[in-house]
């Protein structure tokens, strides 16, 4: 393949790094079975062909490949391939735990590491002990299959445990990091009612604690469901709050887990949208789906099993730690940390990675451009002999960051930039050991995913933007929302404005060559360091403050790789935006919202733009900063007042220009 064909080479598999892959040995047991050729090493995209137009054989020889559900008929494992509504291996039962922890291997199942502490190793058998406890415990208080178990927790083994032991019953898991605020925490847990709470005492982040003893009191008040919280101590350990059970009892007595065999569509964990237009959305993900998905993503595309130590710096609010821990389903060694991404130095993720044995480091587009950006050369000051793999997602990684990967990190690691979300708990787009790396590129649709761009009328494109859709359904679609009865919700968020097509809400370009390049979100979701959280929950905070009228805050994606976040303020007659009350603001939202979620910048303006029917203007808007002209971002007849979006394109248009004073012109947008 010459530079022409492909431009930007970074990496390229050799025939013998190829055939040594997990995809390859799939794509060989495949073949066997089926009597298809798939060549010598494996043609990623006949593979992939193959497996969205026959996703019926693909499911089920993952399946059998996997010893997830072996001998399954190609008739028996999608039923109906309706979307919504698809039945996938009915009939079928598994448990996710038992899935996690069916391996008897001599490494850890787990390495802790966290700010403060040296890595701690977990075995197979401890974890296992510890979950079977945990379950025995969640027994004894009542809890059945069904039930929800919430976690206020941050990525700590506990949480694992939990999360593990509820699984192993037919119980219904779901967290929230402990840098939510209360009312960020109730609005998705009061949904879904837990009946246990698992509860942190506080954390420590960027070498400071933080106590939350005040918040985990304040949801047991307000969760009037719970039968029982256990306290995890964390920053108090003599200190046990009165009517809760000590974590220490709760896995006093280890024993072998006692799994129930589930349906394959049992709920297994309910995972948040960002709640962009109103209440967090409560995604329900089954126990088969995820086991096969995360089986696919984890070991065929990221090339993890056996013998690997995987890692992606994520918290308990994002998929990527749900992904994190499903690596478990390969056998590989989970590290988990619980920490600030560069504390005490911007180096930390790779310093763990030394200190660990790391053999592929997940983190996200924000962290490696930092780390480029300052000029780091940790391959020089950091063993990282052992890393084979370094993925990305949270948002477009920059070209500059690809070229920093190999020149300052490791020439022979595969980098895969991912776009995913937490609908689905995996990717539609990403990387694959069998494909070359490109600069600025994402290398494919991973198998399975029907994915392409569509234009507004519906018509695949390439070489241009259009709208990520799935045509094929996938076993890791939601179940459902909760309280979302007739599935109507579930219908707008995704099969909207295509009846039976799943548009995700993405922007993306596939190129005359396959690869990918994703632009950004055609939301208005605030996706900050993959850390996803809707503009409902700043509204809250924000409109509480006596002084502000109305407000309206934007993620802006650059093409640079940065991520602008602006709130446009109304300030009530005779309030002045000073700096106190910026003060203010940003407190608010770092209190009830999250601290992630900050804005860079707070901007006083006459009004904000609403759509005929109330909505704010937040996608044209945010249209208009990326530098789409504003006939195209934004149409004034839709618009209560049209005079407020001439302020913002004036806004707009001034910012253009300073950036292109420093060097820095924003693309047109799409």
């Amino acid at each position: 393949m010459t530079g022409h064909e492909q431009p930007g080479l970074l990496w390229t598999p050799t025939p013998e790094s190829a055939r040594g892959t997990r995809a390859a040995d799939f794509a060989r047991w495949v073949g066997r079975r089926r009597g298809l050729d798939f060549g010598d090493p494996p043609d990623y995209d006949t593979l992939w062909r193959w497996s969205v137009e026959h996703p019926d054989q693909f499911w089920a020889d993952l399946a059998g490949w996997s010893r997830v559900l072996p001998g399954v008929p190609d008739d028996e494992v999608l039923t109906d391939r309706r979307m919504p509504g698809a039945v996938w291996f009915p009939g079928r039962r598994l448990n996710y735990a038992e899935q996690a922890l069916r391996w008897d291997l001599a490494g850890p199942a787990l390495v802790v590491v966290d700010e403060d502490h040296a890595p701690v190793e977990v075995s197979w058998a401890q974890l296992r002990g510890q979950v079977g406890a945990f379950a025995a415990t969640l027994r004894r208080l009542g809890v059945r299959a069904g039930d929800r178990v919430a976690g206020y927790l941050p990525n700590v083994p506990e949480a694992v445990v939990a999360f593990l032991g509820a699984a192993s019953i037919g119980a219904v898991w779901s967290s929230c990091a402990p840098d939510f605020g209360t009312r960020a925490v109730l609005d998705r847990f009061a949904q879904i009612e837990p009946v246990v709470l698992v509860s942190i005492d506080g954390y420590r982040f960027n070498g400071r604690e933080h106590d939350r003893r005040d918040v985990v009191a304040e949801l047991r008040t307000a969760l009037p469901g719970l039968r029982a919280t256990i306290a995890v101590p964390r920053l108090h350990p003599a200190e046990v709050p009165a009517g809760t059970l000590p974590w220490a009892e709760a896995v006093r007595e280890p024993q072998e887990p006692v799994f129930e065999p589930l349906p394959f569509d049992h709920p297994l964990w309910i995972v948040y949208s960002s709640g962009t237009t109103g209440l967090p959305k409560g995604i329900v993900h089954g126990h088969g789906g995820i086991v096969l998905e995360e089986r696919k993503f984890v070991g065929l595309h990221l090339d993890v099993g056996p013998g690997d130590r995987f890692f992606w710096y994520a918290s308990t609010a994002w998929i990527m730690w749900n992904i994190s821990v499903s690596a478990l389903l390969t056998g590989a060694t989970v590290i988990l940390y619980d920490g600030a991404p560069t504390y005490p130095d911007l180096d930390a993720q790779f310093a763990l990675a030394a200190s660990t044995g790391m053999t592929y480091l997940g983190t996200s587009a924000g962290y490696l451009t930092a780390c480029e950006r300052a000029g780091l050369r940790p391959g020089k000051t950091r063993d990282l002999s052992r890393l084979s793999g370094v993925g990305s997602t949270g948002s477009p990684l920059p070209a500059a960051a690809y070229r920093w990967v190999y020149d300052a990190v490791k020439q022979d690691v595969v980098l895969g930039s991912t776009s995913g979300g937490t609908d689905v708990a995996t990717a539609f787009i990403g990387a694959s050991p069998l494909l070359p790396v490109t600069v600025g590129e994402l290398q494919r649709p991973l198998l399975g995913v029907a994915a392409a761009a569509w234009d507004d009328d519906g018509r695949p494109v390439v070489g241009e933007v259009g709208e990520l859709v799935v045509t094929e359904p996938m076993p890791s679609m939601p179940l459902y929302f909760w309280n979302d009865a007739d599935g109507r919700r579930y219908r707008e968020a995704y099969f909207e404005p295509w009846p039976g097509v799943w548009r995700h809400g993405d922007w993306l370009e596939v190129t005359e060559r396959g690869t990918c390049i994703i632009t950004g979100r055609s939301d208005s979701t605030l996706n900050r360091g993959g850390v996803r959280m809707g503009t409902a929950d700043i509204y809250a905070a924000v409109e509480a403050i006596p002084a502000v009228l109305d407000c309206v805050v934007l993620g802006v994606e650059e093409p640079d790789g940065g991520y602008w976040m602006p709130l446009f303020v109304q300030l009530t007659p005779g309030a002045q935006l000073t700096d106190e009350l910026v003060a203010e603001i940003k407190t608010a939202i770092r209190r009830t919202a999250s601290p992630r979620h900050v804005p860079d910048q707070v901007i006083a303006v006459p009004g904000v733009p609403h759509t005929r029917t109330g909505k704010r203007l937040e996608v044209p808007l945010k249209r208009l900063f990326q530098g789409v002209d504003p006939a195209k971002a934004v149409n004034k007849g839709a618009v209560d007042d049209e005079a407020l979006v001439d302020h913002y394109i004036g806004l707009a248009q001034r910012r253009m220009s300073r950036e292109a004073g420093r060097g820095h012109v924003p693309a047109p947008g799409a």
